[in-house]
């Protein structure tokens, strides 16, 4: 199965402000976006996963911890399965790209954090292909 990668943007700061961008990533396949605002660090979404969507990741305003679990049966997942950690900050232009087969789990790290997600499937699709499991089911790597 294909594996998670973290593609480094690039920041441009000056005296007219700050550009955040990600020149090299090509937006092939995405067909929605949406943005997540988490007011309060002791929120937390997840475990979400689904089989066959792809989706991108980047922190627009403060800090998110990102876990990741390759989910090994969608139906009765083990719950020995280690999760990868990231954390991702609007300090660094960053961005997270999932391939489909993942489930993840997010937390803000700063209160009013801002984290933008792409995906490769409509709502309609998105919700036909949703598995949520509990949110303390896995162990994040060390």
């Amino acid at each position: 199965m294909a594996k998670t990668e973290l593609l480094a943007g690039e920041i441009f700061k000056d005296a007219r402000g700050q550009i955040s961008s990600l020149n090299h990533f090509h937006f092939e396949g995405v067909k929605r976006m949406y943005v997540l605002h988490h007011p309060d660090t002791a929120v937390i979404r997840g475990w979400n996963g689904h089989q066959f969507e792809r989706k991108w990741f980047y922190c627009m305003k403060g800090a998110f911890e990102v876990r990741l679990v390759e989910v090994d049966n969608w139906t009765a997942p083990s719950p020995t399965l280690t999760a990868a950690c990231h954390h991702l900050t609007s300090d660094t232009s960053q961005l997270l790209c999932v391939p489909a087969g993942y489930a993840n789990r997010i937390q803000a790290l700063t209160p009013d954090s801002i984290l933008m997600v792409l995906s490769d499937k409509t709502l309609e699709e998105s919700a036909a292909d949703s598995y949520r499991f509990d949110a303390t089911l896995w162990e994040t790597e060390k």
